[in-house]
């Protein structure tokens, strides 16, 4: 269920991605974003312009959005009013969320995936150091043996010498 006023920074996030990825999913605005040059512009919008209003319906302020965002508050005010392309369109957005008409469905199911990538690349970092940390131990083991061959060749020749 995606919160349409967020309590808590995952949440906020969570409302955020739904919105970019809602409006980058519209056919109208997939067919804007075909052309390269326009393409990092409207993503770059469209990501303030989420980020904005995903904030705002959780209570932040002008200048705290404005500052979290990086963008001036002017900037900020045009989004949340829809008085941009990128603002107008995620407001419209929003609206198809809260009325039920998005279907999140598919956006839901990326998230979940971009989510569990991200936790299983960070489970393989973690093998990855646990693996370093197993060599070390298992040339540590190594030495370790070869020492007390020595010690034992060592042991062996006192006790022949008595």
């Amino acid at each position: 269920m995606i919160p349409l006023v967020p309590t808590s920074r995952t949440e906020i996030d969570r409302l955020e991605h739904v919105l970019i990825l809602g409006t980058l999913f519209r056919p109208e605005i997939l067919e804007l974003i075909k052309d390269p040059v326009e393409k990092v512009t409207w993503v770059d919008s469209l990501a303030i312009a989420a980020g904005a209003l995903a904030r705002e319906k959780a209570g932040y302020t002008i200048k705290e959005i404005a500052d979290e965002l990086g963008r001036t508050e002017q900037t900020i005010r045009k989004h949340l009013r829809g008085e941009t392309k990128a603002g107008k369109l995620v407001l419209e957005t929003y609206e198809m969320l809260k009325k039920g008409e998005l279907n999140i469905e598919e956006v839901e199911k990326f998230l979940e995936t971009v989510a569990r990538k991200e936790e299983l690349e960070e489970k393989l970092k973690d093998i990855k150091a646990l693996e370093e940390e197993l060599n070390k131990v298992k040339k540590e083991k190594e030495e370790l043996e070869k020492k007390l061959m020595k010690v034992k060749e060592e042991l062996k020749k006192i006790v022949e010498e008595l």
